[in-house]
């Protein structure tokens, strides 16, 4: 389906099942807006850092940069600003938190990063985390560098702080490429541009509850940019 430059974001994508956070708000408590405003082609916009691009109809997600370099707000785990969509249940009622162990959960998307960040890694595209009840950590976050170079971490133990770095791919910065992040019979998986799934270790986190999140998770101090051309998520 093409993508209409004159709708707002959820006019083109199906965001019903989806929170999307803000780098704007106080100190610790970064806006967060519904679901339910998100919907439609009048639904939620921001012209600084959630918008339609006006000439090919891509969401672009923008962040600042750091709370010292942009002047962004993060949330109270985080150092780093973000403008990112936190999956909810299909029908929108209440936050996602499903099980590793079921047959298929499957995060998808085609984007451009016109505009990674300055962070050793880059900025963060799409990431699955674990079920807030249980940690603030994610399982694994797939980032996007500079170079183009396609990394994705993956969280050791349910505590953080020791994460395995992997790279999975690589797209020069600017162009159009896709991917798949799966988390389903206790297995995580990552595919670049329909490449054949590439199996990553989950060490000792033992297949917690999680729930995906995509977008522009801010990783440095320089400004980030991303657009989504195709977001699906499949359980």
């Amino acid at each position: 389906m093409a993508l209409d430059p004159k709708c707002a974001p959820g006019g083109n994508f199906d965001l019903s099942y989806w929170n999307l956070q803000l780098p704007t708000g106080e100190s610790g408590h970064p806006t967060t807006i519904t679901a339910s405003k998100l919907k439609g082609c009048k639904g939620y916009q921001d012209s600084s850092v959630f918008y339609t691009d006006d000439k090919d109809g891509a969401l672009v997600m923008k962040v600042p940069g750091s709370p010292s370099s942009g002047a962004c707000v993060t949330t109270p785990n985080s150092r780093h600003c973000r403008t990112e969509l936190r999956e909810l249940n299909s029908d929108g009622s209440s936050k996602a938190s499903w099980s590793p162990s079921a047959s298929k959960n499957r995060l998808s998307a085609t984007v451009t990063v016109p505009k990674p960040d300055d962070g050793s890694h880059g900025t963060v595209i799409g990431q699955i985390h674990i079920d807030d009840t249980i940690s603030t950590k994610p399982v694994c976050e797939l980032y996007y560098s500079t170079e183009g170079d396609l990394v994705m971490g993956v969280e050791k133990t349910r505590k953080g702080g020791k994460s395995i770095f992997t790279k999975v791919g690589n797209a020069p910065v600017g162009k159009k490429f896709s991917y798949e992040i799966r988390y389903e019979s206790d297995e995580l998986s990552v595919s670049i541009d329909g490449g054949s799934p590439q199996k990553l270790d989950t060490y000792e986190l033992d297949s917690p509850k999680s729930y995906f999140k995509a977008g522009n998770y801010n990783q440095g101090d320089s400004a980030s940019e991303v657009h989504f051309y195709e977001l699906n998520v499949q359980h």
